[in-house]
């Protein structure tokens, strides 16, 4: 896998996702179509994914193209072990979040997923990292993802109401079950973990 090469297809498609926003002209909304098949098939080849699989992921994709932002909250106990919950998808554990939605800034986004996948209500004490996953060893993805990592603290428990998850624990940070390698590292948990107890925040 060249990383170098899947950054250039994804950019490659930002390109022509711009470009169609942008323009006017039939020929070169013509081209840029063709840009987008071609970054498209680049994409699922790189990523192990059929081309059309790639290009249904990006059909919602309108307008100038920006990175995909991924909002989670690290929740510890005051043993300090940490909140994972265990995801439908692939059956491994992360911490809860998601994609960010609209209408809702990026801390109350992390503190809903929270609610829906976990059962507990949190209040969100302050930002601990902000991630770019290009500089991360997660598997390749055909979305270039910003990630932003909350510290937050339990108020209430409650059941569990969304439909991503089915487990929900709290694990030590040097007994962590398998983890959803493109939502979290066990490094990354690490990092938080020193990173909730120093004060420190991390941008990288």
């Amino acid at each position: 896998m060249s990383i170098r090469r899947l950054e250039q297809a994804r950019r490659l498609l930002a390109l022509a996702q711009s470009g169609l926003h942008y323009t006017d002209g039939a020929f070169d909304k013509e081209r840029y179509e063709e840009i987008a098949a071609i970054a498209h098939a680049q994409l699922g080849e790189l990523a192990d994914m059929d081309a059309e699989k790639v290009a249904e992921l990006f059909a919602h994709e309108a307008g100038y193209a920006n990175p995909k932002l991924d909002v989670r909250c690290a929740v510890f106990n005051d043993a300090g072990e940490i909140l994972l919950v265990r995801e439908v998808a692939d059956g491994l554990w992360s911490l809860p979040g998601g994609w960010a939605d609209v209408g809702a800034s990026p801390s109350d986004n992390a503190a809903k997923e929270v609610r829906e996948e976990s059962g507990y209500t949190v209040t969100v004490e302050r930002l601990l990292a902000v991630w770019d996953t290009a500089k991360h060893p997660h598997p390749p993805s055909v979305f270039h993802i910003w990630k932003l990592i909350f510290l937050g603290r339990i108020v209430a428990s409650g059941d569990v109401i969304g439909v991503e998850t089915d487990g929900v624990g709290f694990f030590d940070i040097d007994a962590l079950p398998p983890l959803s390698l493109g939502r979290i590292l066990p490094e990354q948990i690490r990092r938080l973990d020193a990173l909730r107890r120093d004060g420190g925040i991390a941008f990288d």
